[in-house]
């Protein structure tokens, strides 16, 4: 049909009392026997005490992933995912491994909702840090992408930086260290809830929208809200499939401006969806926005601090960053 583009493997859960935004996907998924090779390299390259630094694996889909060990078996292929409430794990994983059942738990995909399986971890290690007693959410690899998801839930006590220009991923223990926020041009507080930190003052063509940000999402996703005070007409259609396999079908539309803190980007690329994940966050009767990847890129660096309920970027001196379309 034309008009339309097809966006796979959209990835998002709410356990009771948990809940992510949406996680989208079309890269390669790794094999059984890759993922049960001997850890590799994990190299520092930020020169900041108590910091836990993993170098990037680039995906097609543009998303990272990181080395993951469980119960001190691996690497596998985990995103670090602020959208996501909840650690979770592939199915493939739980079964390669021999996890432990822990029962089930509802989980609210993009646009369904279903029970599944839990699984005991005793032990999962990202870097040097470990997060013992997770009872993690069992997914389709085919529908997150990556052997399985490093949630807020694990996420609270750390600062989490993506470096665009290296490109490396940390996981950040603040603690001790002195001018935390040095180096960064902007500093917004921000709002923290269910684990997620809100940013509730960025202006989408002058429409006050809340801003969630989703280092698992390769696209930026706004509510039916947002787009009908924008009076958007439909321009293009999209179909993601959730955790669940159920399709959602969106719209993509171009607003003229978005304004974050001191930052101005324009002709801005845009899905809109009617995803229950904004309801479960409060935002249903909200103008709300899920920024991805797509429009991270943008800047140098983007930390997403929870141990102090800040998200801090560095801008790029030079011309303005061309945002990639769908």
């Amino acid at each position: 049909m034309q008009g339309r583009a097809y966006i796979y493997r959209t990835a998002c859960l709410l356990a009771p009392a948990l809940i992510a935004a949406p996680t989208w996907a079309n890269g390669d998924e790794p094999t059984a026997t890759s993922a049960l090779t001997p850890l590799e390299t994990i190299a520092p390259t930020l020169n900041e005490p108590l910091t836990k630094v993993l170098r990037l694996q680039n995906q097609r889909d543009q998303r990272f992933s990181v080395p993951v060990m469980i119960d001190e078996r691996g690497p596998f292929r985990f995103m670090i995912d602020t959208g996501s409430q909840a650690t979770a794990v592939s199915r493939e994983v739980s079964s390669a491994l021999g996890l432990v059942h822990a029962g089930r738990v509802n989980l609210l995909g993009m646009a369904s909702l279903k029970q599944v399986d839990m699984a005991a971890i005793n032990r999962l290690t990202v870097g040097r840090h470990h997060i013992d007693d997770i009872s993690a959410p069992v997914l389709e690899r085919d529908n997150i992408g990556a052997d399985g998801i490093i949630g807020l839930d694990a996420l609270q006590d750390f600062r989490v930086l993506i470096d665009f220009r290296t490109p490396s991923m940390a996981m950040q223990d603040m603690r001790g260290v002195r001018r935390p926020d040095a180096g960064f041009e902007i500093v917004v507080r921000a709002q923290p809830k269910m684990g997620q930190l809100l940013i509730t003052n960025a202006l989408v063509e002058g429409i006050r929208t809340t801003v969630i940000i989703d280092t698992g999402a390769e696209t930026s996703m706004a509510n039916p809200v947002l787009r009908d005070k924008l009076r958007r007409k439909r321009e293009s259609e999209i179909v993601t499939t959730d955790v669940n396999g159920v399709d959602l079908i969106g719209h993509v539309a171009v607003v003229r401006s978005l304004k974050l803190a001191s930052l101005n980007i324009s002709n801005v690329p845009l899905a809109f969806a009617d995803s229950p994940v904004f309801a479960a966050l409060g935002l249903a009767e909200k103008p709300a926005l899920a920024l991805g990847m797509q429009h991270l890129k943008l800047f140098n660096r983007v930390a997403i601090d929870f141990a102090s309920n800040k998200l801090l970027f560095d801008v790029p001196k030079s011309a303005e960053r061309t945002i990639p379309s769908f």
